[in-house]
């Protein structure tokens, strides 16, 4: 299944404090979800929003709304589920 990626505003402020090495490598593997969500995905437990994606010492929180990606938060992995 082919999905949109939808940034929330507040995943566009994350973005604007990670180094933009990081930021560049982020954004392709965002890319990558497009596609039937590929790249390191995990249903979280108990957690909103519901996927992660893994992406270095980053994390990509998001969840599916039909054919749609959203995405909420981007965060260094010791900040992000707390």
């Amino acid at each position: 299944m082919i999905y949109r990626i939808e940034f929330k505003p507040r995943s566009i402020k994350d973005l604007q404090g990670i180094p933009q090495a990081d930021v560049k490598r982020i954004l392709e593997k965002v890319e990558a979800l497009q596609n039937n969500l590929s790249g390191d995905v995990k249903r979280l437990t108990n957690f909103l929003p519901e996927y992660r994606l893994r992406v270095g010492s980053y994390r990509v929180l998001f969840e599916t709304d039909g054919d749609k990606v959203v995405i909420y938060r981007i965060m260094h992995r010791r900040d992000v589920y707390n």
